[in-house]
């Protein structure tokens, strides 16, 4: 072979390395389309493709083999992408793995079996985490109390807790919207499918219901609640046994001494709250910071925590955002009193000014929840009645992304939280 085949030849295998081998989809400000980004990866993991989550780099992008079913579907979906050699994707891991250097990087291999607990009669106001999911071509299932009951959960990996009132008092709606037709299809739906459960009361079900769900956590099981969900099935877990409904809620006058009886020793984030008790109020307790927060508008924001991404990867991983400041939006339950907050509850974003916190997280057992308080990230006072928001206008959303983090959770090899 003379002089210039070698020539040629190291020119051909030196092409061949520089080729593009790995695809990263960065999530700093240069993503299109933050929302379906997330969309990607869990469709990439559904192909057993494994996903570096990248800690902290660039927004906590995410990192593959490249194959060209990947890169077709990120032009299809709008998501920006990079194309990079073997030795540029090492570099970055290299880098990401320097001790000094606060990031981290978490293989993701499988995409978890997602359920939302919704019920069958929800309203397009109703929840964000399902508008997101859609949004970002998600799957997921829809199940129930039946199904829970039924002890179906043990076939999903990650549970989202509809806005669901877990005290049985209907969102405690009566007083504004009792002639609703919506209203009363609710009401008439839950105590028709209390009875056919063989429960005496929607409040009982619903008791149940939380702990077959603190069942799941305790077992390894992912929760995510947002609004109303996480103050209300805290109160569930504290009341068992205890009737605390009014009449126009279950038939019967609530106990008298329920305040009393409460046990948070069975709560997952809060204790020592105080029930609001009239049926005429539009509050379930004190938990609940939307009714005494004194905060304007154009004020409301709430900042992110920055965690060590080698020593606490877990939260890390649920702060990833290319925004450390959100802006805060309200909800039935908006935010959470931080004196009523159990010590060894983890605080992901707060309003300090307020002495509020946004987005709270823990373990129980094996499994861990996450907390997120107000109604929906893009609509700053949802209404009852509201259209949907349409995420398209929104697809770099901060506040959609804290909840697509959680998605994605389960998905990562975790270690415990080290002390």
């Amino acid at each position: 072979m003379n002089y210039k085949s070698y020539i040629i030849l190291a020119l051909l295998f030196l092409s061949f390395q520089a080729k593009s081998i790995h695809l990263l989809i960065p999530m700093d400000d240069s993503q299109k389309d933050h929302l379906k980004s997330y969309g990607i990866t869990f469709w990439t993991l559904e192909k057993d493709v494994e996903v570096k989550w990248l800690l902290n780099y660039r927004g906590g992008s995410f990192m593959m083999q490249y194959y060209p079913e990947i890169e077709n579907e990120c032009v299809i979906r709008g998501v920006s992408f990079e194309t990079i050699t073997d030795a540029q994707a090492s570099a970055i891991l290299t880098e990401i793995a320097e001790p000094d250097v606060n990031m981290d990087a978490v293989a993701m291999n499988k995409a978890p079996k997602i359920a939302v607990y919704s019920p069958p009669n929800k309203q397009p106001w109703d929840d964000a985490v399902t508008l997101v999911l859609t949004y970002a071509e998600i799957n997921y299932d829809i199940i129930y109390d039946e199904e829970i009951l039924n002890g179906k959960l043990k076939d999903y990996d990650w549970l989202h807790l509809h806005h669901e009132d877990f005290t049985g008092q209907y969102g405690k709606f009566w007083r504004a919207y009792q002639h609703a037709p919506w209203y009363q299809q609710e009401v008439k739906i839950n105590q028709e499918l209390a009875k056919n459960l063989g429960f005496m009361k929607v409040s009982e079900m619903k008791s149940f219901v939380t702990r077959e769900i603190e069942k799941y956590v305790q077992r390894g099981g992912f929760l995510f609640a947002m609004c109303a969900a996480t103050d209300t099935y805290d109160i569930s877990l504290a009341a068992i046994g205890i009737d605390i409904c009014e009449t126009m809620f279950d038939g019967d006058p609530a106990d008298k001494n329920a305040q009393e009886k409460l046990d948070f020793n069975n709560t997952f984030a809060f204790e020592n709250f105080k029930l609001v008790e009239s049926p005429y109020e539009y509050e379930f307790s004190d938990i609940d910071a939307t009714t005494t927060r004194r905060v304007a508008r154009e004020n409301d924001y709430f900042t992110l925590f920055d965690f060590s991404a080698k020593w606490d990867p877990i939260p890390t991983m649920l702060c990833q955002n290319h925004k450390n400041l959100i802006k805060g939006f309200m909800g039935q339950t908006t935010s959470y009193r931080k004196e009523v907050i159990k010590p060894n509850v983890l605080i992901l974003g707060e309003n300090k000014p307020a002495n509020e916190a946004r987005y709270i997280h823990g373990e129980k057992g094996k499994g861990f929840w996450t907390f997120y308080g107000g109604h929906d990230p893009e609509d700053y006072r949802h209404l009852v009645g509201d259209p949907p928001t349409d995420l398209s206008l929104h697809p770099n959303s901060p506040g959609y992304r804290l909840i697509l983090n959680n998605v994605l959770f389960p998905a990562a090899k975790k270690k415990k939280r080290k002390t």
